[in-house]
């Protein structure tokens, strides 16, 4: 049994650019990643000033990813998080949502996911205030294909300490409440879950009154901590036989766009070889593939300290040493690991509080 799966473009931290984005889709799409949906919290006009209209050059920039993405059998989708909506749905906000609607069908948006993740509110009906919102949307979008990410999207109570705590029976309402039509994205029993189960999924598919949609927080690696390393292992924890409770299977990716696809790669083997699938065999399988043999060597061998150590264990020494090695790869994904070395990539608290 497979299921679809996709990119959500979610995390916090430093846009990437628009080659990356098509070399990604280029590189996963045979191997069955069926939609993108863009959602990078720095882009502002799509979270906290989501009420303002794109800048051209970006509104442009998007259409066209739309084309290629379509051109490539990829479902071309964004993620919209209209910041804190919900606790005043005004006419000026429904004026301003309408006219960002229209601007996604105008580029061409095939699906479109509302988000309400990692936002404050103490409002008591917040689920029905929400399924009304996406109703309202529904309503006005001519996108085909339409997604939730709720407030409270999996079991982990840090959700409840940094936003407010979950109103009693949250997610049974907000999924009585929504149209069977649109999907709901969930986390698992953590935000960045190390396991993923067929029990876990059925309780929450029982919850949701549907199969809920799998926001995959790997290989994502945003957040102080977490930016300090590298994601590169293949996909542990995701048996094949959770597609029978899965609307789809949707990873946010690595702050790398390049190294992002070797995990990736290994996500759909999982499902493809199901109980004979090796986790370290994939993962030299989709280096190789992605990076070329001498590279993915020279990457495996790194991984301990790449992955496990991290750039705050990495001595000074170290760290010139493994940056006069990975110099000398002409290849983006050498690159990457370069920029990540010199500290390029790290996110810090500040933009996860102002993203």
């Amino acid at each position: 049994m497979t299921v679809e799966l996709g990119i959500i473009e979610g995390f916090y931290g430093p846009l990437w650019r628009w080659p990356e984005r098509k070399q990604l889709v280029q590189a996963l799409e045979p191997h069955g990643y069926r939609f993108y949906l863009y959602a990078p919290k720095a882009d502002a006009y799509l979270r906290r000033r989501w009420d303002e209209p794109h800048p051209q050059e970006t509104a442009t920039q998007l259409a066209d990813f739309g084309r290629f993405c379509r051109k490539h059998g990829v479902r071309f989708g964004v993620g919209l998080s209209p910041f804190e909506v919900f606790n005043d749905f005004n006419d000026g906000a429904k004026k301003a949502l309408a006219k960002k609607l229209a601007f996604l069908d105008e580029i061409g948006v095939q699906e479109l996911a509302i988000l309400f993740d990692d936002m404050r509110s103490d409002t008591p009906d917040l689920a029905a205030r929400q399924a009304d919102i996406v109703h309202w949307v529904q309503e006005r979008s001519g996108a085909a294909q339409l997604s939730i990410c709720p407030s409270y999207y999996s079991d982990d109570p840090v959700l409840d300490r940094v936003f407010g705590e979950r109103p009693s029976d949250y997610l049974a309402t907000l999924g009585g409440l929504l149209d069977p039509a649109v999907r709901v994205f969930w986390t698992g029993e953590e935000v960045c879950a190390r396991e993923v189960t067929p029990g876990h999924l059925r309780r929450v598919g029982k919850a949701l009154g549907r199969k809920p949609l799998l926001w995959d927080n790997y290989p994502v690696n945003d957040g102080d901590r977490m930016s300090r390393h590298l994601h590169l292992r293949g996909f542990t924890g995701r048996p094949a036989n959770n597609a029978a409770w899965l609307a789809g299977h949707a990873i946010n990716p690595a702050l790398q766009p390049t190294l992002t696809a070797i995990p990736a790669i290994t996500l759909a083997e999982s499902y493809r070889q199901g109980p004979d699938y090796q986790y370290g065999q994939a993962f030299r399988h989709a280096a190789r593939e992605i990076l070329g043999a001498d590279l993915a060597d020279q990457v495996q061998a790194d991984l301990l300290t790449l992955q496990d150590a991290g750039l705050h264990r990495i001595s000074e020494d170290k760290k010139q040493a493994l940056l006069t090695i990975y110099r000398g790869y002409p290849h983006a994904g050498a690159g990457e690991i370069c920029r990540w070395l010199c500290g390029d990539y790290q996110v810090t608290d500040e933009m996860v509080q102002t993203q």
